[in-house]
């Protein structure tokens, strides 16, 4: 499953998502939305508004969730 991390700049809970995958051993891709205008308006037409967003290909969420991110070891 692809996964990926759509964060920040000094982000901590950005940080905090992409630190509790690595400790996992939760493979993901990282989009910085400050250099990808194209994707902050796509995941803000879908109603987030904050960072990180997570996307995997059965859900998205965002904000750090550390429920949903043991979750996805499964899928993984």
């Amino acid at each position: 499953m692809a996964i990926t991390v759509y964060s920040k700049p000094n982000c901590p809970q950005c940080e905090l998502t992409k630190r509790d995958m690595d400790i996992l051993g939760i493979e993901y891709e990282t989009v910085d939305l400050t250099q990808r205008q194209d994707q902050l308006e796509r995941l803000i037409g879908l109603g987030h508004r904050g960072a990180p967003v997570i996307e995997t290909d059965r859900e998205t969420w965002s904000g750090y969730d550390q429920e949903k991110i043991k979750g996805l070891v499964s899928y993984a």
